[in-house]
């Protein structure tokens, strides 16, 4: 194994699916801007996350992946323009 090649600065972190709430606690060195206080009083650095174990169509045996973000609408308010302008053009 390679020497000096892994990170030295691991801290407890905790993750949270953000579709389901669900949190856990585990060793990281993911970088973090948010924190949670745990119900045994302590104060850890938050990583929010899309989708866990908890909530992935994989482990949980349904087929259908629920968007919580609304990709496809944030998509479509971005580029409403763009698409508008694009129709228009090819309708000419």
């Amino acid at each position: 194994m390679k020497k000096d090649i892994h990170p030295e600065n691991y801290r407890l972190v905790v993750f949270k699916d953000m579709s389901n709430g669900y949190t856990f606690i585990t060793r990281s060195t993911a970088p973090s801007k948010e924190t949670i206080k745990m119900d045994d009083g302590k104060e850890y650095p938050l990583v929010k996350l899309e989708i866990s174990n908890t909530s992935h169509p994989f482990y949980t045996g349904k087929m259908k992946l629920v968007d919580t973000a609304g990709r496809v609408d944030k998509f479509m308010s971005r580029y409403k323009d763009h698409i508008e302008k694009k129709k228009n053009q090819d309708s000419k």
